[in-house]
């Protein structure tokens, strides 16, 4: 069967109404990218999926779903118990010593609301030291592996997209790796799909030979991880362990040595990091137990006398603030990774999308939402796990979380407020070390000097009276 035919015979005849106008090279381009495309989804496989997507979001979550805290084997913290803070450390630091540490970040995403045409993790947020979110984490990693006394560099793996990959990459090179070694970076791209009408039943034409795709989500990850041999990269270096983020958090702590170590203790294959709510009220995803296995909720899940209720001590009993900052073995990818990439479903979101209209020869541009993009989460895994085999930490939100979402001058999470809080971080950690720093006054402490608020010693009795300054 052809490739005309192939679309045809899922209903896409609309696709081709302009085919005998294009020239013969057109022909081909057209056909290839369509056979690009249908040889890692189908099309009838991809509208099934788009139909059982657009059903999954007309679903209201069962009021018979028995939705509670994570049992407490499941739920730690070391905050306010260093003893125990400590321990997870030390055990983090070994299996980052031995070489058994990897890192997976995911920066697929432009900054395209910040104002920005590059990729998100080349913007500056306004530091002192005009660093960028890529430097500012590179730096991390070069301190973790000195504070380790490691031999072996941590691998970084950094999924990027089609139009963030080019320019990913050239940043990392004019900027000499941030003094990683090039050899200890990967680069792979996640993958994409096609968008829908709003019916999900015609696909949509980007240009005359060529059709609308869009990233698949962070759920995508696990795919790429699979259709680019990063899972076998990792069991070829002997790798253990892996860590991953999203590239907008200014203050996330790579290959977190503590949380690290808090799975491996604990026996966890499958870790995540959260933050307290900032109140009841606050809109985010939340950590639970749904029908007695792990799962991520969104807040209208839960009704207003859950999400204000309280335990024993006070604190919120839904309390467990999403982060999507995950701890994996490589065992549980080795053994489940293939069913995660066929089993995981699809979610739709409703987008303005320019599309080519091939009747008229011409790009439309709406001014509301014309079409489906699906996508796939990835905490979507959570429930395929034995609640014993996974584990959340609560972490302190000023210490370990300040994401980057919007543009400058907004409410919250811009690069305002991630300036700030990693300028008081470091600040607090010098006031810790016995620094006398100025009521109004905040220094920048970069990365390659301290890891986590160590080795800040020699800074005791300095005075820092400067509104802004640099530790140097």
């Amino acid at each position: 069967m052809g490739i005309r035919e192939l679309y045809e015979a899922s209903k896409q005849h609309a696709l081709f109404r302009h085919f005998d106008r294009l020239n013969n090279d057109q022909k081909l381009e057209f056909e290839k990218n369509l056979d690009e495309i249908a040889t890692k989804n189908a099309p009838e496989t991809l509208l099934q999926d788009c139909q059982k997507a657009i059903e999954l979001s007309s679903a209201n979550s069962d009021e018979t779903d028995a939705i509670e805290p994570l049992p407490n084997t499941s739920y730690g913290t070391c905050v306010g118990n260093p003893e125990l803070e400590e321990e997870y450390r030390d055990l983090g630091l070994q299996e980052v010593h031995n070489g058994r540490v990897a890192v997976v970040l995911m920066a697929g995403g432009q900054g395209t609301r910040l104002g920005s045409s590059q990729p998100k993790g080349c913007y500056d947020i306004g530091l002192p030291s005009k660093k960028s979110l890529f430097q500012i984490q590179a730096e991390k990693l070069i301190c973790l592996q000195k504070l380790a006394k490691s031999p072996h560099p941590i691998p970084w793996y950094i999924m990027t997209s089609k139009p963030t990959r080019g320019p990913t990459e050239q940043f990392f090179q004019e900027n000499n790796y941030f003094g990683l070694a090039p050899s200890q970076i990967v680069f792979f791209n996640q993958g994409t799909l096609p968008a829908f009408d709003l019916e999900g039943k015609q696909l949509l034409l980007e240009s005359p030979t060529q059709l609308v795709e869009s990233p698949d989500g962070n759920g995508g990850l696990y795919r790429a991880i699979r259709d680019n041999g990063i899972l076998d990269d990792l069991v070829a270096r002997k790798i253990k362990h892996i860590h991953m983020y999203c590239v907008d958090n200014v203050l996330v702590k790579l290959a977190d040595p503590v949380f690290i170590g808090y799975a491996l203790k604990n026996g966890f294959e499958l870790a995540t990091k959260a933050v307290p709510k900032r109140d009841a009220a606050e809109s985010v995803g939340l950590i639970v137990s749904k029908n007695g296995a792990p799962s991520v909720v969104e807040y209208s899940e839960i009704s207003k006398k859950m999400a204000e209720a309280t335990d024993k001590n006070g604190l919120l009993k839904f309390r467990a603030a999403n982060i999507v900052n995950h701890y994996y073995s490589v065992d549980l990818l080795q053994r489940e990774l293939g069913s995660w990439c066929t089993s995981m479903p699809y979610h739709i979101a409703k987008k303005k999308i320019a599309v080519y209209d091939n009747s008229a020869d011409s790009i439309y541009k709406p001014t509301e939402a014309n079409g489906i993009k699906l996508e796939q989460f990835i905490f979507d895994v959570f429930p395929k796990m034995d609640m014993n085999k996974f584990g959340c930490l609560e972490v302190d939100r000023t210490a370990e979380f300040s994401p980057l979402k919007n543009a400058p001058g907004t409410a919250n999470d811009n690069p305002e407020t991630s300036r700030v809080a990693y300028l008081e971080l470091g600040t607090k950690w010098l006031k810790a070390a016995g620094a006398e720093v100025g009521s109004k006054s905040l220094v920048e402490v970069p990365g390659t000097l301290s890891y986590g608020g160590e080795s800040l010693e020699r800074y005791k009795g300095q005075a820092f009276s400067e509104q802004l300054s640099i530790l140097h």
